[in-house]
C-alpha cells in the first residue's frame, strides 16, 4: 500500500510539503510509486530480467562507514543499489522530496513551469532547476513502445521559435508536428521540415493503417497518407474548419490546433526561447499532460515516476 493510499484527501502539493518534506517518507513514497510490488534489482534489470532476490542493507551500530540510506543489494548480481538507481534521478544529490515537489509542479502546470519559477519555488540554483525540469521531460517522453493511434487522427503542424513573417519562417523557426488521436492522446515529433517523408516516418511511427487521417490543405499530406484508410481534407484558405460527412463524422484539425495553442502558451508566456535541440523534450512534456488530463495532478504525478526507470540523462547531454 503506498504510504498516503489510507487518506481521504488525494496528493496535492499541501501534503507533499507537510507529509513528505522528510527525506525517509518523500523516499518511502518513491519506492511505493516505482515498485507497487516491491523492490526489484536495476542492474539485472538494465540486462532484460526482472530480480527480485533483494534485501535491505542495514548498517551495524558500531560501523563507522554506513552505507547510503535506503540502500539494497541484489542477491543475484551481488550489487549495491538506492530507489533511485536506474532512474533520471540517478546520480543526484537533490533531496527525493525536492525532485517529488518539482514532479507535481511540472505535472499540474497546464502551460509548463520555466526552471526559474522552479529555481525560486524549491530553493535551488537556476542551473540545478534547469537540469531537474529536463530530466523530468524526458521521463515524460513514452517512447518507441507507446500504443499506436488509431480511429480518427488529426495530423497538424505548427513552427515554434524566432519571430519572422512567413518568407523567413523555415528558416528562423522550428516545425513541429502533432498527431492526435480524436477524444485520446497525442504524439508530437520535431522535423527539420515539413516535407511528405518527414509527414510520412512520423506517421508510419505512430498511427495504425486502419486510422482515418485529417489535415488541413498542405501540399505534402496526399503522398505522405497514402495507404491509411481514409484522408479527409479541410480548406484553411478557404475559412474552411470543419465539415460534416456524409456518415454523420467531422473532418477537421481543431483538436492539433487546440495542443498547439497550450504549447505556444507555454514557450511564449512561461519558457520564452525554446532552442531547436531541447524543443522536443519541451513538446513531450505537454504531450504528457494532455495525455493524462482526464486524472489528477497527483495521479499525474505518480504516472511520471512511473515512467522514470530505465531512462539516463546526463548534464553533458543537455547542454
Amino acid at each position: 500500500m503506498k504510504p498516503h493510499a489510507d487518506k481521504d484527501d488525494e496528493l496535492n502539493l499541501a501534503t507533499l510539503a507537510m507529509e513528505y518534506s522528510k527525506e525517509n517518507k518523500a523516499r518511502a513514497l518513491f519506492k511505493s510509486i516505482r515498485w507497487p510490488d516491491g523492490a526489484t534489482c536495476p542492474h539485472c534489470a538494465a540486462q532484460g530480467s526482472e530480480c527480485k532476490d533483494v534485501y535491505r542493507l542495514k548498517p551495524k551500530k558500531t560501523s563507522t562507514r554506513p552505507g547510503r540510506k535506503g540502500l539494497w543489494a541484489c542477491g543475484v548480481c551481488r550489487k549495491q543499489f538506492t530507489v533511485t538507481v536506474g532512474t533520471v534521478l540517478e546520480g543526484s544529490h537533490i533531496p527525493i522530496s525536492k525532485w517529488l515537489m518539482a514532479m507535481f509542479l511540472m505535472c499540474s502546470s497546464k502551460k509548463g513551469m520555466s526552471a526559474h519559477q522552479m529555481h525560486r519555488m524549491i530553493k535551488v540554483t537556476y542551473k540545478t532547476a534547469w537540469f531537474m525540469c529536463h530530466r523530468i521531460r524526458f521521463a515524460m517522453n513514452e517512447g518507441p513502445l507507446a500504443a499506436m493511434l488509431i480511429g480518427t487522427v488529426e495530423v497538424d503542424e505548427t513552427f515554434v521559435g524566432g519571430v519572422g513573417d512567413r518568407s523567413t519562417k523555415s528558416l528562423r523557426q522550428t516545425p513541429v508536428v502533432a498527431l492526435v488521436e480524436r477524444n485520446g492522446n497525442v504524439r508530437t515529433r520535431v522535423v527539420t521540415s515539413v516535407t511528405q517523408h518527414n509527414l510520412r516516418a512520423a506517421l508510419n511511427a505512430h498511427v495504425s493503417k486502419d486510422a482515418i487521417i485529417n489535415t488541413d490543405q498542405h501540399g505534402a499530406y496526399p503522398a505522405a497518407v497514402k495507404g491509411y484508410k481514409r484522408h479527409d481534407v479541410v480548406n484553411h484558405s478557404a475559412f474552411e474548419y470543419a465539415r460534416i460527412l456524409s456518415d454523420g463524422s467531422v473532418a477537421c484539425t481543431n483538436t492539433a490546433e487546440s495542443f498547439f495553442s497550450l504549447l505556444k502558451r507555454g514557450v511564449y508566456g512561461s519558457f520564452h526561447h525554446v532552442s531547436r535541440e531541447h524543443l522536443s523534450r519541451y513538446a513531450h512534456e505537454f504531450a504528457f499532460r494532455w495525455n493524462n488530463r482526464k486524472i489528477t495532478d497527483g495521479e499525474r504525478m505518480e504516472v511520471a515516476i512511473e515512467q522514470v526507470a530505465g531512462k539516463r540523462l546526463t548534464y553533458r547531454q543537455c547542454v
